[in-house]
């Protein structure tokens, strides 16, 4: 073969004229000649096999050329032929290339043929891909439409790729490099392939499950590429791109990366893929189609996949932790995640990896506080997945506990719910204990620190004294042995000279005895007890005893010097022998041991008590964290509050300290509207109480009611319905645990098994809710509950008799919900004998529980006794009777019963001998039957009229049988009409008959009711005479019910209430005044109306208890339309800044759903800031800010803030001092100006120019100017600087000095501000309204805009001072209001029907 094949760049260039021995395609076959063409490329198949392709190149190469013209089936026919060619060439080229006696012709044959199939091959799959890209786009709108012949080949080809890349991968994976010449593998074959490879990848399918065996296929084949062919960089180049353009393709790359870098080995793909990214600036990253989120998916995915490999390019992506792209940011600390989580982690880790991990661990707890706040969110998540992987290390608890407390006051919901997550990981795997609890920690952790401290106190008692070092004593005594060494040296007499001789004979001895060595060690000794002469003298003779020695050799020339050395040698020394002849001891093993076992000791007490700091830190974090998660259980993000709701489960179930309140403060949630936080609450609930663990069902059982019990103890009213609500649907779903829980209710109720007083009544309020669910738990035991709780004993807990009257009345709910005939006991049953009885006792009895006992009992006798008012009513004349009794054993004289009202007045007069508790008891018991009376009218009886009606109506349409059905046809929308009329004629006469009773009978002389009304009043009226505060309390709340029977009750009481509101000293008679006279407001609200001023009076009270109950009754009143909202409400706005927080919540939650009504508060705003800059309020300016700027960020819509703009400009004409200048310009800075807000600013120049020289006006107004130029557009900020400059040259010379004629014609020509100000806005001058105690209030606009002025009443009269303190030494007549105080009514209340009323 004389010709090679070269891989074109483009098809084309194969039919051009090629240079010396390069194919040509000489035959470029037309679309039409093509099938039998086709037929004989096949028919050589079969015959030469495939090397064929050398003969038919140029056909496959034609339909290549005509694509767009050729049918499909020669497209499919060409594909299945060149996937038999590569195949075959994979099949027959192994022997070849193993084959040392290859011709070269053969070599190049093969080779020609390996690169015209894989060509042809390639670009046929690339055309073909295209085309089903463009097919699937043009199709993919299209439902169930017919699919042409372009639809099926769409399908065959979805079939045949994988054939395809499977073919190219069996021919590549050989060793086909020793086909080309030096195995030098051209770049244009390798790029055919690659190419073919990356437009397959393009696919928008490609990462779909359905399309996992091509990218399988796609990924081995670029393996195989970059391992063996030289891929490496033009793969991680294209990686990068593609990244760039195709989203879809980071999480197919992160595979193909992971499994190039691992099956393939090629690691250093990695490297060069992370490079390229990490070179990225940040502004490239910022810029749109940067690829970026592709980028950061990328990364993420493939540190999930192999984060050691990632760990040594990791430098390189850190850098972009410090570029302006988040979404960077967030994948880089993901990769660190995933690194510290599989990678450094456990305590295996050399040096370099522990701080490895700690640099890791310190990256991302700077980014905890990151600018953007999804990277704090996903840092937080980061956190997480350590914590729950146990990866983080235990000293770094602490400060990433600290940390996540911190992020619980993020701006960013998710990074709120975030922090949650994690902060709920730390507690389910916290290291330290199963209970955290701050308080019980501190005992054991005092008390093991004291046995350290005594431990430590110990050992430095045995500790060894301080060792000198032989260098520090031989310098401190050398001076002094010089000369005792020069002494020695000096010529001696005879006498010296003998005891010289001796001490030779002393060192010859010495030398039978001992060695060299013992004799330095005896001369070391001499000089550490400062023997000098003694040891001099012995190392002189030493020298001649032991000439051979090396310690003394020095010696042969004796001199101070080397004497001095030789000392110096062996002195010092001396420490080192002794070290080795320690050393050369035994050890002794008594104290060895004692050492080593205190000193373990130590170490073991102090671990112990760094694990107790430790675990103490740890739980007053959690419970910081828990007191700031509670408040969020009321957020208004749903997904917050199921996070801060699982957050309460985690912690209840750990028993952190006041976990429990948080479980109780969710509670009222499963009256949430939003089903999501109901199930939640309910399925925590289910969690923490309801799914007991136990071996027994009645251990379950006895676990689920001690839970139960633990919860209700101390629970408020309000907790206990909602947890009825819980316990209801427990004992409504199909439990196996019912029974048994019901079981062991009655047992502890009854007393069976021993049980605190506490638990006996949770078990009897845990019964009524069982009861509510399942009527007959209780119904079939009320015998029970009467002789327990009800008997004899009942004297002694009314605490208990109260919770048992209450289980009992949760069975009159059926009662009073069916529609059927009333089911109530008969009067003599022993329920109402054992209720009247133990009322009528507790009277005489000073038993601080009997009250609550006593409203029960009343109110379960007329939900369940026939004729409840003559059982009340003999109940009334007994518990009179025994309190006259009492009375009468004090020495009274006793009255005859039918005497009960003078017996009663006289009774009084004699105080001294009255016991006021009992007496104050009998008022209450006589307030409470008076209410539930009237409830008992206007609910059951009347309830049971309408039914008899109703069965009446249906007895008599039955009688008169049924009409014809053309008739009846004819006359429906009569009929309708008329039954309609009919039925509601009906019930107004049964309303009637109701009020009837009410106004003439209740309180008629026959009746025992009227008996006790003159005795509520002469207390009421008499604080002075009745000071004692029970009787006081009791009196003022029974006449309060009292009112509530009839309007002319009401009437005549009502400017004695309202004394009593305003002139008592009790703050709990005032605060009781407050509700019952809201109640009245609702039922009488004509009546009520002209005195609301003194309603909103006691928002001003001293006392906080009696502000809160008044904005509590009147934010009820406001918001359910039953008072008008009038200027009053400044009062309650001044609220906002009241010292109690709790108060300024209300105030803050009143104006929230008064801001939800239509232009309320835009209409109310005139007037709050007129009261509230009154000179008289004595309002702080600070604090009038505080509240206007609260009130204003209600104002969103422009159209109010342009006439809020004007109507406060308004108020600088009529504003008589600087204070309330300077207050009306504050609340203009307050609203959020837009630019035909400004504009009117500009228009009501003349209402404010002349007060500019005042500071408190001109700065409010010159930071309007600086908000409104951020964000200007140029034209409108010119206006603005000029107005400016205007502000500021009459602020600074003053009106008179900056007015001129050229100013007046700028002024007409921006439209004449003064001159439309006095068109538009005329002063007030008619219009003035009366404000409280006679002051003028100007009007705020005759513009038309009526719904913004307060409505005004047509009728005033002015009222004097009240005082607030009562005199006892006044007369009692003095201490109700006189006739002329009292307000008029004026305008009376539109009310909804009677009817209307009686049904709800």
């Amino acid at each position: 073969m004389s010709w090679d094949f070269f891989v074109p760049v483009c098809v084309g260039d194969l039919v051009k004229t090629g240079g010396i021995n390069q194919y040509v395609v000489q035959d470029v076959v037309p679309p039409k000649q093509l099938p039998p063409y086709l037929s004989k490329f096949k028919a050589s198949l079969r015959s030469q096999g495939p090397l064929c392709v050398l003969e038919h190149f140029d056909t496959g190469y034609s339909v290549l050329q005509h694509y767009n013209s050729v049918e499909l089936g020669v497209k499919e026919d060409l594909l299945e032929l060149l996937v038999q060619v590569v195949s075959g060439l994979a099949a027959t080229l192994p022997s070849l290339l193993v084959s040392t006696s290859v011709t070269a012709a053969e070599r190049k044959e093969k080779l020609n043929a390996v690169k015209m199939s894989v060509y042809l091959l390639c670009k046929l799959t690339e055309t073909l891909e295209s085309d089903s890209c463009r097919q699937s786009i043009i199709t993919a709108p299209g439902k169930g439409g017919k699919k042409g012949k372009a639809g099926e080949g769409l399908l065959q080809w979805d079939s045949e790729r994988e054939k395809v890349l499977q073919a190219l991968v069996q021919l590549l994976q050989l060793d086909i490099r020793s086909l080309w010449s030096l195995s030098l593998v051209e770049e244009e074959f390798i790029s055919c392939v690659t190419c073919c490879c990356y437009k397959l990848l393009e696919n928008p399918t490609i990462s779909h499950v359905k399309s996992k065996p091509t990218r399988d296929c796609i990924i081995h084949l670029l393996g195989v590429l970059i391992k063996k062919y030289n891929h490496l960089l033009g793969a991680s180049v294209k990686v990068i791109q593609l990244l760039q353009h195709f989203e879809q393709l980071s999480s197919v790359f992160a595979q193909a990366v992971s499994v190039w870098s691992t099956e393939y080995g090629v690691r250093a793909i990695i490297g060069e893929v992370i490079r390229e990214i990490g070179q990225k600036s940040s502004e490239e990253l910022a810029r749109e189609g940067s690829g970026v989120k592709a980028f950061a998916t990328f990364l993420s995915e493939l540190g999930t996949l192999v984060p050691e490999l990632m760990i040594p390019n990791i430098s390189v992506l850190i850098t972009h932790l410090e570029g302006e792209s988040h979404t960077m940011r967030v994948a880089v600390c993901e990769v660190l995640g995933e690194i510290l989580v599989r990678v450094l982690c456990g305590d295996g880790l050399d040096e370099s990896g522990k701080a490895d991990r700690d640099r890791f661990f310190d990256t991302l707890q700077e980014h905890l506080h990151d600018t953007h706040s999804h990277v704090r969110a996903r840092v937080l998540q980061v956190y997480t997945r350590i914590v729950n992987s146990k990866a983080l290390p235990l000293c770094r608890y602490s400060e990433v506990m600290e940390l996540a407390v911190g992020r619980l006051m993020d701006k960013s919901i998710n990074a709120v719910k975030s922090a949650i997550q994690l902060l709920a990981a730390f507690i389910a795997h916290n290291p330290y204990s199963c209970k955290l609890s701050s308080a019980d920690l501190k005992k054991p952790l005092e008390k093991e620190t004291a046995k350290l401290r005594e431990l430590k106190e110990k050992l430095e008692g045995k500790a060894p004294v301080a060792v000198i070092k032989a260098s520090e004593l031989w310098a401190a005594m050398e001076p002094e042995l010089l000369v005792t060494v020069r002494t020695e040296l000096e010529p001696t007499s005879e006498a010296e000279d003998e005891q010289q001789e001796d001490n030779g004979r002393d060192v010859e001895e010495e030398k039978e005895e001992e060695d060299d060595r013992a004799t330095a060690v005896k001369i070391a000794q001499y000089l550490r007890v400062n023997k000098y002469r003694n040891a001099v003298r012995l190392c002189i003779r030493a020298h001649s005893c032991f000439p051979e020695s090396e310690m003394f050799a020095s010696l042969s020339t004796l001199t101070p010097e080397t004497l001095m050395n030789t000392l110096a040698l062996i002195f010092k020394g001396s420490d080192e022998d002794t070290s080795e002849l320690s050393q050369n001891l035994p050890p002794t093993p008594q104290k060895e041991g004692e050492k080593e076992g205190e000193d373990g000791e130590l170490k073991k007490q102090e671990m112990l008590v760094q694990y107790l700091k430790d675990t103490e830190t740890f739980a007053l974090q959690v419970e910081r964290a828990i007191s700031v998660i509670n408040t969020m259980l009321y957020w208004k993000t749903t997904s917050v509050v199921q996070e801060a709701v699982q957050f309460c489960v985690t912690v209840c179930e750990f028993s952190v300290a006041n976990s429990v309140s948080g479980v109780r403060k969710m509670l009222p949630l499963v009256w949430s509207t939003d089903a999501a936080i109901k199930d939640a609450v309910v399925q925590a609930y289910r969690r923490l109480y309801l799914n007991p663990q136990g071996d027994s069902v009645r251990t379950k059982a006895q676990t689920l009611v001690d839970s139960l019990s633990e919860l209700m103890v101390d629970a408020s009213l309000g907790t206990i319905q909602c947890l009825e609500e819980i316990v209801q649907e427990f004992f409504g779903s199909s439990s196996n645990l019912q029974s048994t829980v019901v079981q062991v209710l009655w047992e502890r109720f009854t007393g069976k098994r021993e049980t605190s007083g506490l638990n006996r009544r949770a078990a009897v309020l845990l019964l009524g809710m069982a009861a509510r669910a399942e009527r007959e738990v209780v119904l079939s035991n009320l015998d029970t509950l009467c002789s327990v709780a009800l008997g004899e004993k009942v004297t002694e807990d009314f605490l208990l008799a109260r919770d048992t009257v209450i289980t009992i009345c949760s069975i009159t709910d059926h009662v009073r919900q069916s529609k059927g005939a009333p089911s109530r006991l008969p009067q003599d049953h022993q329920l109402f004998t054992c209720l009247t009885q133990a009322v009528a006792e507790g009277v005489v009895m000073e038993d601080p529980y009997w009250q609550g006992f006593m409203e029960q009992a009343v109110r379960l006798i007329y939900f369940l006794a026939e004729s409840p008012d003559q059982l009340c009513s003999r109940l009334l004349q007994r518990s009179a009777r025994l309190l006259l009794d009492q009375i009468a054993e004090g020495g009274e004289i006793n009255k005859d019963a039918s005497q009960m009202q003078e017996g009663s007045q006289e009774s009084n007069e004699q105080g001294e001998q009255v016991n006021c508790v009992c007496l104050a008891q009998l008022l209450a018991l006589c307030g409470c039957v008076a209410f539930w009376q009237v409830s008992h009218l206007e609910r059951s009886v009347s309830a049971e009229l309408r039914r008899r009606r109703g069965e009446t109506e249906e007895r008599e349409e039955k009688e008169k049988g049924p009409s014809s059905k053309a008739k009846q046809a004819a006359n429906e929308s009569a009929m309708e009409e008329e039954l309609g009329l009919m039925g509601a004629s009906a019930e107004d006469t049964e309303a009637e008959l109701i009020r009837k009773i009410c106004e003439t009978e209740l309180l008629a002389e026959e009746n025992l009711l009227c008996a006790f009304l003159p005795l509520l009043v002469r207390v009421c009226s008499s604080p002075g005479r009745y000071s004692h505060p029970q009787l006081t309390t009791a009196a003022c709340l029974a006449l309060s019910q009292y009112m509530m029977i009839s309007p002319s009750a009401c009437e005549e009481n009502i400017r004695l209430m309202f004394t009593v509101l305003e002139r008592s000293a009790l703050p709990v008679v005032r605060a009781n005044a407050i509700i019952a006279l809201g109640d009245l407001t609702v039922r009488f609200p004509n009546i009520l109306e002209p005195w609301t001023q003194n309603l909103y009076a006691r928002l001003s009270d001293e006392v906080p208890s009696v502000r809160q109950t008044a904005v509590t009754v009147l934010t009820q009143l406001v918001l359910k339309d039953v008072l008008k909202v009038k200027g009053q409400v400044s009062e309650v706005a001044v609220l906002l800044i009241d010292p109690e927080p709790h108060i300024t919540s209300l105030a803050l939650n009143f104006f929230n759903e008064l801001a939800t009504k239509d232009n309320a508060i835009y209409n109310l705003l005139p007037d709050i800031i007129s009261r509230l800059s009154d000179p008289d309020r004595g309002i702080p300016s600070e604090d009038f800010n505080t509240i206007m700027k609260q009130l204003f960020s209600y104002i969103t819509k422009e159209r109010q803030t342009e006439s809020l703009v004007e109507k406060l400009c308004q108020r600088f004409r009529t504003a008589k001092t600087e204070r309330q200048w300077c207050d009306v310009a504050m609340s203009l800075s307050l609203l959020s100006m837009c630019e035909r807000g400004f504009k009117r600013l500009q228009e009501c120049w003349e209402c404010y120019s002349d007060k500019l020289t005042e500071p408190g006006v001109y700065q409010p107004l010159l930071s309007i100017t600086a908000k409104l130029r951020r964000g200007a557009k140029p034209q409108f900020k010119a206006q603005i600087d000029e107005f400016e400059k205007r502000l500021t040259a009459v602020h600074t010379r003053g009106l008179e000095n900056v007015e001129s004629p050229e100013m007046d014609e700028d002024n007409q020509k921006q439209g004449g501000p003064s001159e439309r100000t006095v068109v538009q806005t005329p002063l007030g001058t008619r219009g003035r309204t009366r404000t409280k105690r006679g002051q003028t209030k100007p009007s705020v606009s005759n513009r038309g805009d009526d719904s913004f002025v307060t409505p005004q009443r047509t009728r005033k009269s002015k009222k004097p001072v009240v005082t607030f303190s009562s005199d006892e030494e006044e007369d009692e007549e003095d201490a109700v209001m006189a006739e002329s105080e009292t307000p008029k009514v004026t305008t009376p209340i539109a009310r909804t029907s009677r009817r209307a009323r009686l049904r709800n």
